[in-house]
């Protein structure tokens, strides 16, 4: 298992993580086998927005005695009312829903308390302006949740809260498909088959700048739909016309900046399995572009995808890396502090590229490599 720094939190989780959807509706036994299953895998980070009762005091008697070496991210602002989840932004809910969480739980604190489906800017305006942000304020100080996120599938709200500085962890909608959507305050866009009809874009440059700005900011991301429903998975539901693999979809996600982690909503072992194969995976199994090239409706050209294509280089130069970390100083025209030492630390750097081409004949999206490196050389001074 790989694990990953989620942004500034300090939280170390595995890669591979885990949403809770596969876990309804299974006796207590049922999930913890499935949980010991993941656990003696390397996972350590599960999502866990649904209130339901039953569901979450099973995973609290799965994780009995071992609660201190897992991630739990839970949920504000949901509630379970006559047997079915339910949004809330009422605080006079939320608090008694917050702390039955935690008796569920069996556990004295969040690690991450997610201000629960933030996609209208109205609705932002209400959580970030009033009350839920105050309370989650209020529980991170009494240690009852240990970092403030928030989930949301509309890149300007996004956007909005990691400048906002006020979270530490953005849950968000990510995959190849997805991208290519401009924002939408209806989450239901995002699953529209008209909207693939009409799309003829590259991706979507409020989801790209918002991936850059987590990464700069040091906001960590953990990825929701990385399949996008199923579609991703199946050649006949795919925009693309092609199947991708579970691996391919979870390496796309975490090459995105700022990504730590895939909660992947496997509803058995077997999915568990195929999701965790990505760790063992070659990098032509991971790689994602057979897909996504030569597509006349979709077009990446001239981005760099950070697919790795371009490798090797004869001066040793780690081309996606340096590419995405001079994408995350351009859109500020500075050069962030985090983002200058770690491209210090590269092993060779934009400067000694030797102009070869080698690298642009590979690259699949036409991405102008040679012209990349010496704008990286110019701004990072070597």
């Amino acid at each position: 298992m790989e694990y990953r720094q989620l942004g500034n939190t300090g939280l170390e989780v595995s890669a591979i993580a885990l949403g809770c959807e596969g876990l309804l509706g299974k006796t207590a036994d049922e999930v913890k086998a499935e949980m010991d299953f993941a656990i003696s895998r390397g996972i350590n980070f599960i999502d866990l927005y649904s209130p339901n009762p039953e569901l979450r005091t099973n995973i609290g008697h799965a994780l009995r005695g071992r609660r201190e070496n897992f991630v739990i991210q839970g949920h504000l602002s949901t509630v379970w009312e006559n047997d079915q989840y339910l949004r809330t932004r009422d605080v006079a809910k939320i608090v008694p829903a917050f702390e039955k969480q935690l008796a569920e739980l069996d556990t004295a604190y969040l690690d991450i308390g997610m201000i629960h489906y933030v996609d209208a800017e109205d609705d932002y305006e209400k959580v970030m302006n009033g009350e839920i942000i105050r309370l989650a304020q209020e529980l991170k100080a009494a240690g009852k949740i240990r970092h403030i996120g928030m989930s949301s599938h509309n890149p300007v709200v996004a956007r909005k809260a990691v400048e906002s500085g006020l979270i530490e962890v953005l849950m968000f909608s990510i995959n190849p498909a997805y991208d290519l959507q401009p924002p939408s305050e209806n989450v239901d866009d995002l699953f529209d088959e008209a909207t693939f009809a009409q799309a003829r874009h590259n991706i979507d440059p409020e989801r790209e700048h918002l991936y850059e700005l987590c990464a700069r900011n040091g906001v960590g991301i953990d990825v929701m739909k990385v399949y996008g429903g199923g579609d991703l998975l199946s050649p006949e539901r795919s925009p693309f016309g092609k199947a991708m693999t579970p691996a391919q979809a979870i390496e796309y996600c975490l090459t995105r900046p700022a990504v730590a982690a895939v909660m992947i909503g496997a509803h058995s072992k077997a999915e568990i399995e195929e999701a965790l194969k990505w760790c063992e995976a070659s990098a032509a199994e991971r790689d994602y572009t057979p897909v996504l090239e030569g597509h006349e409706r979709f077009s990446w050209n001239g981005h760099c995808m950070y697919c790795g294509h371009c490798a090797p280089c004869t001066a040793k130069i780690d081309i996606a890396a340096v590419n995405k970390f001079y994408n995350l100083t351009e859109a500020q025209g500075i050069i962030p502090e985090t983002v200058r030492e770690h491209y210090k630390v590269l092993s060779h750097h934009a400067s000694e590229c030797v102009e070869c081409g080698a690298c642009e004949k590979r690259c699949p999206f036409g991405v102008e490599i040679i012209k990349g490196m010496r704008l990286a050389a110019e701004r990072f001074g070597y």
